[in-house]
């Protein structure tokens, strides 16, 4: 269950071709409308399309511009159905704020010499899209371009992953983030919130945690009862971790996730000394931070803002993001030993094994042991980033593809842990990662999301480097 609308991208169609076509072909409209069709099907598992028709000319492209503002779109896919004069569009795209993905397409993928006049016309986009780019940087837009043939997976790869990120740069705009306590000193998590929504569109508030306080149920409440089961079924539950302990863990999760519901956060950071500080709570909340991440939910420790936002933009991007760190280098294998103080998505665990809960001595801040979600990351590639705020007021994403390799158990870790092994090499990732300030906490996905990244990083204005 997450808390997430995993609802398609919502794009516009616009197909141009010219009216001057239409007199020495008159089916031409018809015909290359079920050629746009065809392209809506093949690629119509990743998006839910508005097309209001083929553009012929400059008034059918007002017209046509006039019903697509009032979708409520994520982003704009322009194709060009024949050549269409840029004049036509110029002046619409001067109050056109969303994401462009122009397919540089065909209906044919390549020449045949029994080709005739027809078929030229129809097949002629190319010159399109050449006006078109012309008039979109005249407009100072930013787009994607793509010129496979639409039949190919490539095609479809590339459309799906920046469909996927025009819908995360819309919905950035109604999230909110609750940063609750912060650890003092720490320079790399620092940032201005003010600069967060101007950039991203996120809300940062930064609030006590008494407020999270105030939300705790009674032992008996039924959602307590609820999360313990729920874990029973999920883990592995350690047979020393006393019952009254994990009840105190569901009770601390319940008040977390009601005070975020209730405030419409779509993501948390726990400065992890909060509850000591406070005086009132008995546990860190660290089960409970495993399981909002798992719900769907972004996070991020120590009062970090900026991997909290970028937890939960990895969490609409694609799907359970987990929160993570560094830890530690092992030259041996090349890659990076990766976990933290016992926050992690249990959904990127190893499908072969259970997750387990252990009864886990910690002793910060002197309160009593936190039941802790202990797994090994699965093994294939993944994509590990960070956001870094830089002088200028701006950001920069430092981004590395690699592998999660299989982990041997380490019976004395109890966090969640794996081995990351960059696809550039360890030392060359991390020598890259510290020159571009790359912070110390980070988000992980499973599988290579590097294009929906530099994707988003381009419809945002934010600065995308790889290592």
């Amino acid at each position: 269950m997450t808390i997430h609308e995993r609802r398609k991208p919502k794009i516009g169609f616009l197909g141009i071709l010219q009216d001057l076509y239409i007199p020495i072909y008159p089916d031409i409209v018809e015909r290359q409308e079920a050629y746009a069709k065809q392209i809506m099907d093949k690629i119509g598992d990743y998006a839910d399309f508005h097309f209001p028709g083929a553009v012929i000319n400059r008034h059918s492209m007002e017209e046509k511009f006039a019903q697509l503002h009032r979708e409520q779109l994520d982003g704009l896919m322009i194709v060009m159905l024949t050549y269409g004069a840029s004049f036509n569009i110029y002046n619409v795209l001067k109050d056109w704020s969303l994401p462009i993905f122009v397919a540089n397409v065909q209906p044919e993928p390549a020449v045949r010499t029994d080709w005739d006049m027809a078929d030229l016309t129809f097949n002629q986009g190319i010159h399109g899209c050449q006006d078109l780019c012309n008039a979109l940087l005249w407009n100072g837009k930013t787009y994607e371009v793509c010129s496979d043939d639409w039949r190919t997976d490539a095609f479809v790869c590339t459309f799906a992953d920046w469909a996927a990120a025009a819908r995360t740069a819309r919905v950035l705009r109604n999230v909110r983030i609750a940063g609750i306590g912060q650890m003092p000193g720490m320079g790399d998590i620092q940032a201005n919130p003010a600069a967060v929504l101007k950039t991203f569109g996120a809300q940062i508030d930064n609030v006590g945690v008494g407020l999270v306080y105030r939300e705790f149920p009674e032992d008996d409440d039924p959602e307590v009862a609820a999360v313990m089961k729920e874990n029973r079924a999920q883990f592995e539950v350690d047979p020393r971790l006393p019952e009254e302990r994990h009840r105190y863990a569901a009770r601390f999760q319940v008040a977390l996730d009601r005070f975020l519901a209730a405030n419409n956060y779509h993501g948390f950071s726990f400065y992890l000394n909060a509850p000591a500080d406070d005086g009132r709570m008995r546990q860190l909340p660290l089960m409970a931070a495993s399981n909002l991440m798992a719900k769907g939910y972004g996070y991020g420790g120590e009062g970090d803002i900026l991997v909290t936002t970028l937890v939960t933009i990895g969490q609409y991007l694609d799907k359970d993001a987990c929160f993570t760190e560094m830890y530690a280098m092992d030259h041996e294998k090349g890659a990076f030993l990766m976990s933290h103080m016992g926050e992690g998505n249990w959904r990127i665990g190893q499908t072969e094994e259970r997750p387990r809960l252990v009864d886990r001595p910690l002793g910060i801040g002197g309160l009593e042991n936190p039941p802790t979600v202990v797994f090994r990351g699965r093994p294939g590639t993944a994509t590990l980033c960070t956001l870094v705020s830089t002088t200028g007021g701006g950001f920069r994403l430092v981004l590395s593809v690699g592998e999660i390799l299989p982990t041997e158990v380490m019976p004395n870790v109890e966090m969640p842990y794996f081995f990351f092994k960059p696809d550039t090499g360890m030392k060359t990732c991390i020598n890259g990662w510290l020159r571009h300030g790359g912070s110390h906490h980070q988000c992980i996905n499973l599988g290579d999301l590097s294009a929906r990244w530099r994707h988003l990083c381009e419809i945002l204005g934010l600065e995308y480097v790889r290592v």
